[in-house]
């Protein structure tokens, strides 16, 4: 997600035999939010039942005219070879990885004049000159053809769609050919804009945006980021414009695939990446000090599925917790947090797969083995009813005592409201000092539960009367009596169970609409409302009891076939039914 921050165009690979995957909409989806230039790659086409028609009216159907052919394949399954470039009008083979033009067979001649034809016609609406010219001639020259297409990449107005085979590596040049030729340059974008309306162009003052985070195991925390104007040099020192904290740079590096390669300085419109930045992180800005600027941050999706986590070892608990900080540091779609209400440590992703992987990188990278179990769920008691009851502490061992006495009144609180204690002692009947104690008892006893040991909430606590003992009244002796008038209190309260209740936002096509909703229902949720995202899509608002969904990428995943996606934030509480 991040690295769509660093891009001007994003490429969706395709199996050529197709079938529009899960991964394909929500790539196109998250390139769509930021405005880039995409383009489609229908690769595997030497697979046996490949059909790049086929595909190409799939990807289509699913993402609109705009999508246009700018190749057609040479040969079909173990016979592809090479493929026909539209622009050009030329054809290329591969033989052991080697490219060669070659002759346009005979029997594709109609098929490549009618959708050259297609595509100049596309082209050509990108301009009115470009329009004008097409009507009077009937056609454009290839740099015609290429103005129009330029455009219409910038603008999103044409999605090209290119073929070949990974494997065979056929089509590979001709892709990067394009890549270089035709895919919007870092110096034909506009300046970016910081969040306060500050603008830097590739000639202005030094501006990064972090965009990655990882531990190398040879120079340790790799920062990466795109350079969108001025310069970064080696051994200098850059500004963190989100932290306002100066960092030493050490050496910079370009990125080739795995490796890093050393470099002077990185520029305007490039990618490189530094080591040991202390205080950065992904989604920061770096900048020079004078000139500061702070970019939009990067939005990431909100973590969705959860886990508790304990190591499966002593030697591992002291471990376990940096390990997991330093993932989180790497992963911003990764949350770990100590529970200290349910006493648990929590692993929060975007699915069961995300948590596989990170328990599997605990283990490979930091040797660090967990047990992983559902999580607890935070629930919470209160009360119903208004009582009141004595809480008297006396005990009597020889020497000195202990007494306590103080009467409560407990009322409940509107949900959310919290915990107000009131002293309403009047004539001295308990001493101001010990007054506090009471309370202090009170908070101890809520802490413990009512009904099932759970924090009670949303009570309202007076202390209206008591006694004391001027020689064995003591701080100790009215925290226990605070807290014998609560449970006894509380006891007469009519005690209930509060549950979370979650707000959920689920994205479906429409024809799962009715089952999402169904499933809302069985998991006694409430839908709060719907609306059209469009591209055939619905957004279902409902609230939801976490208890039901705490496994609910899994149950959206089966019943939208992974077609569905979802956020889920905590709303309020509820009491639990009797049931």
């Amino acid at each position: 997600v991040s690295s769509l921050r660093a891009v001007e165009a994003a490429m969706l690979v395709v199996d050529g035999t197709g079938t529009i995957e899960v991964g394909t909409e929500t790539g196109w989806d998250l390139a769509q939010e930021a405005g880039i230039t995409k383009l489609f790659f229908v690769n595997k086409l030497e697979k046996e039942n490949s059909d790049f028609t086929r595909t190409l009216d799939a990807l289509r159907a699913k993402f609109g005219t705009s999508v246009a052919p700018l190749q057609l394949p040479i040969g079909s399954e173990d016979k592809f070879v090479g493929v026909v470039d539209l622009l050009t009008h030329k054809a290329y083979t591969w033989a052991n990885g080697k490219i060669s033009p070659a002759d346009i067979p005979a029997d594709m001649a109609d098929q490549i004049a009618t959708m050259r034809e297609s595509l100049i016609e596309s082209v050509a609406e990108m301009d009115d000159s470009l329009m004008e010219k097409y009507f009077d001639e009937g056609t454009l020259p290839d740099e015609d053809i290429a103005k129009g297409l330029e455009i219409g990449l910038k603008t999103g107005k044409v999605v090209p769609v290119l073929c070949g085979s990974a494997m065979k590596m056929v089509g590979v040049d001709t892709l990067l050919d394009f890549i270089v030729s035709s895919v919007p340059s870092p110096a034909s974008v506009p300046p970016v804009e910081g969040v306060n309306g500050e603008k830097r162009g590739p000639e202005d003052p030094f501006c990064a945006l972090v965009f990655k985070t990882m531990a190398d195991p040879y120079v340790g925390k790799l920062t990466y980021f795109r350079v969108f104007a001025g310069t970064i040099k080696s051994d200098s020192h850059i500004y963190n414009a989100n932290k306002e904290r100066e960092e030493r740079v050490g050496q910079v590096y370009f990125l080739l695939g795995k490796t890093q390669e050393a470099t002077a300085s990185v520029g305007a419109g490039d990618i490189g990446a530094v080591a040991k930045l202390q205080e950065t992180s992904t989604g920061d800005t770096l900048c020079e000090k004078s000139k500061p600027i702070v970019l939009p941050p990067i939005a990431f999706p909100e973590p969705v599925y959860s886990l508790a986590v304990k190591a499966k070892t002593k030697a591992d608990e002291d471990k376990l917790g940096p390990a997991l900080q330093k993932l989180a540091e790497e992963d911003p779609t990764f949350r770990t947090v100590r529970d200290q209400t349910v006493g648990q440590t929590l692993i929060s992703g975007l699915g069961e797969t995300h948590l596989d992987i990170v328990v599997e990188r605990l283990k490979r990278k930091f040797g660090v083995e967990v047990e992983t179990d559902v999580p607890k769920i935070a629930y919470r008691e209160t009360i119903t009813t208004t009582a009141e009851a004595q809480g008297r502490h006396k005990k009597q061992t020889g020497g000195r005592g202990q007494f306590g006495d103080c009467w409560l009144r407990i009322e409940p609180l509107p949900r959310g409201a919290g915990y107000e204690y009131v002293d309403a002692i009047v004539g001295g009947a308990i001493p101001r000092q010990w007054i506090p104690s009471v309370d202090k008892g009170v908070q101890e006893a809520m802490s413990r539960g009512i009904v099932a040991g759970y924090p009670v909430v949303d009570v309202k606590v007076t202390c209206y009367d008591g006694s004391f003992h001027t020689v064995d009244s003591s701080d100790m002796a009215f925290q226990l009596a605070g807290a014998l008038a609560f449970q006894a209190a509380a006891a007469k309260a009519n005690p209930v169970l509060l549950e979370p209740i979650m707000e959920m936002e689920i994205i479906v096509p429409e024809e799962f609409m009715g089952d999402v909703i169904g499933d809302i229902n069985t998991k006694r949720g409430r839908v709060l409302g719907m609306e059209p995202m469009g591209g055939g899509r619905q957004k279902i608002r409902a609230h939801v009891p976490q208890a039901e969904v705490l496994r609910y990428s899994i149950d959206l995943r089966s019943i939208a076939r992974g077609r569905g996606r979802f956020t889920a934030r905590f709303s309020h509480y509820e009491e639990m039914p009797a049931h």
